[in-house]
């Protein structure tokens, strides 16, 4: 597997400075939430028509049924709703804690019943509330970049979504979008023009069971997380066109998965 290079260092991921694991649980999906969840998919397609051209691929690989980690790379703030768009269902979404003190969008978040995570820090509730979302056959979004991307491209990934799959034995869907950036949108929206968008569905992968150590029988997790990792986010990039790779622009395009079906607005 490949390494990225000595020169793709980039700022470290953020640290959130809220510490509030008490709000992080497993959403109860009441009769009143999953009403507000299907009029919010409704909203967000309704959005997407209205503002972008949207090309959506691969549809039938998303799962129907049973436990599955969608790990999605993170352009800016309107991947959430393109992606809800795309997507045959809603899935359990995590959201940083710091959107909880964002009026209106934190009650939104709350109504909807994300996961509250704190980045870059130890948060046993939060994988507890995702295993137990699997547990219940969910699905649950990721974006293993940890963060809104900013160069516009793929960033290192950090080893959430890598933990959480091989804790759950789960598989993986990889969904990649384009063209999100906000600053593409807006620029649309001023030119009165629909923007071109897309999403992409890979096909479900799973992850190499860790392999215990020759002489202490105990899992190399450090290592093999890392190997994990690097699977995830050149399997995104190859989903992506070159100048989406960003740290990950050495994957052999070639070797990637592709499917044939789309759907175009």
């Amino acid at each position: 597997m490949s390494t990225l290079p000595a020169s793709s260092s980039q700022p470290p991921k953020p640290v959130s400075q809220i510490w509030r694991p008490d709000l992080t649980k497993m959403p109860a999906l009441t009769p009143g939430r999953r009403l507000f969840r299907l009029f919010f998919r409704s909203l967000c397609k309704a959005i997407v028509y209205l503002c972008t051209r949207v090309t959506i691929t691969g549809v039938e690989n998303y799962p129907r049924q049973g436990p599955a980690l969608l790990v999605i790379n993170h352009l800016g703030d309107p991947d959430i709703i393109l992606t809800l768009a795309a997507l045959p269902d809603f899935p359990e979404i995590l959201g940083k804690i710091e959107l909880l003190e964002v009026p209106v969008l934190g009650t939104l978040c709350n109504m909807l019943g994300v996961i509250w995570v704190h980045r870059g820090q130890p948060d046993r509730r939060a994988v507890s509330a995702i295993l137990e979302a699997f547990h219940q056959g969910r699905r649950v979004l990721i974006a293993p970049e940890g963060q809104e991307s900013v160069s516009g491209a793929l960033e290192a990934g950090t080893d959430g979504a890598a933990f959480l799959a091989i804790k759950s034995g789960v598989p993986l869907v990889p969904i990649t979008v384009t063209g999100s950036e906000f600053r593409q949108i807006e620029k649309g929206l001023k030119n009165i023009r629909r923007t071109r968008v897309s999403v992409t569905i890979g096909k479900s992968f799973e992850l190499p069971l860790p392999a215990p150590d020759e002489n202490t029988g105990h899992t190399q997790r450090r290592g093999d997380l890392r190997g994990a990792t690097q699977l995830i986010m050149e399997t995104l990039a190859r989903q992506l066109p070159p100048e989406y790779r960003g740290v990950y622009a050495f994957v052999d395009e070639a070797k990637g998965q592709t499917s044939d079906h789309k759907n175009s607005n």
